[in-house]
Order: structure tokens, then C-alpha cells, then sequence
């Protein structure tokens, strides 16, 4: 059985979402047979590239919220990460992040891509370090195993543009409009960063013969 996920590494209830799914799988019998497979979506992709904005100053600007509700809402979002045993720094920045999908991509050719996710999210929202510009993306890279010097011609490069266009392409054709979004072997589909137990629910029944 094939999962694929779309989402973007700017998005918190990804990060969450990711926690919340892989326990829902640590747990099903049959997860040696599934095959899980992220997918890129820019949650902003008319972000300027090489300029970033405070998270809080984005979203205020964004939704037009009064600065203590996005306070408030970044405090519950901390509080439900930290039920899932994962950090979370609010004084991370937004920026746009084509070039790391475009990374992950190249990191999937390499057998990577889990640990190069892995590694971003933990630092991008449990430690507020950039995941935008060169040398951060080359850093994230160095540090879940790849070697630095081919991330650094793969961001210098326009590789991978496509399939990250793919990716984003497929998730109009599904009428994916937001994230995360789990496709379990292109029978059901998941929104958001729903509770564990429903993962598991979805996992059950997917595997299911027709």
C-alpha cells in the first residue's frame, strides 16, 4: 500500500500532522508494507524569493488578526506540538520554499528524503532556523547525511523544477487545496493533521481488499 502526502515544510500542522501519522503507522500491523511518499506544496508560492518575514508579522498581515489572537494561536499551536513531543519556536520566519522542495526532491534520489524532512522540521520549528536560503538549505543537507557540495549545485541549478511543478500539478488535478494532505493508495484521502487514531482508522481501512 502506497501513502502519498502532500506539504510544505512552512506548514505547522505538517510538522504535527507528520508526528500524528507516523505513530498511526509505528502501530499498524502491516506497516512494512507500506510505502510512503511526500509530495511538494507551496502554501505561499508569491512569497519573494531571498525575503523572509517574521511568522507573526506575516500571519497579522495576512489575516488582518489583532496581534495578541496570533499570539494566542501560535501559544495553542506550541501546546499541541509539545503534546506530540515536538519543539516549537514561533519566532521562526515565513519565506518561500520552492528550493526546498526542489531539494527533497534531489534527496529522494539519494534514499533521503525522510531524514532530510526529519531534520527540517525539527529545526525549522523547534529551534526557528531558516530552511530558505542556500547556505541554510546546504546546512540541512549536510546534516541529514548528503553531501553538501551536490545540494549546493542542485540549489545553484534549476533541477527538480519539474517535479516539484508535477507535484503541485497533481494535487490541483485531486483538488488538493490545502495541507497536509494524505492519499492512501489513491483511495481515500485524509485533511489536515488529524488525531492519531483516525490515521489509524484510514490505514485499516485502505489496506482492506476492495
Amino acid at each position: 500500500m502506497r501513502v502519498d502526502i502532500w506539504s510544505d515544510i512552512g506548514c505547522p500542522w505538517c510538522y504535527v500532522g507528520k508526528r500524528r501519522f507516523e505513530n498511526a503507522l509505528a502501530d499498524f500491523p502491516h506497516r512494512d508494507d507500506v510505502e510512503v511518499v511526500y509530495h511538494s506544496f507551496e502554501l505561499d508560492p508569491s512569497h519573494p524569493a531571498g525575503k523572509t518575514t517574521p511568522v507573526t508579522e506575516m500571519l497579522i498581515g495576512k489575516f488582518g488578526m489583532p496581534r495578541g489572537q496570533v499570539e494566542a494561536a501560535e501559544a495553542k499551536l506550541a501546546a499541541t506540538a509539545a503534546a506530540e513531543g515536538l519543539g516549537y519556536d514561533h519566532n521562526r520566519h515565513a519565506g518561500n520554499t520552492f528550493d526546498f522542495h526542489r531539494l527533497a526532491h534531489w534527496a529522494t534520489t539519494q534514499g533521503k528524503q525522510k531524514e532530510l524532512l526529519d531534520h527540517a522540521y525539527a529545526v525549522h520549528f523547534g529551534e526557528a532556523k531558516s530552511v530558505h536560503d542556500t547556505e541554510a538549505l546546504v546546512d540541512l543537507a549536510k546534516n541529514a547525511g548528503l553531501d553538501a557540495d551536490e545540494a549546493r549545485k542542485v540549489l545553484e541549478s534549476t533541477d527538480y523544477t519539474d517535479e516539484v511543478r508535477a507535484d503541485e500539478q497533481q494535487a490541483r488535478e485531486l483538488g488538493i487545496s490545502g495541507v497536509p494532505f494524505y492519499v492512501l493508495d489513491m483511495k481515500y484521502g485524509v485533511s489536515g493533521a488529524q488525531p492519531t487514531e483516525v490515521f489509524s482508522q484510514a490505514l485499516t481501512k485502505a489496506y482492506e481488499p476492495a
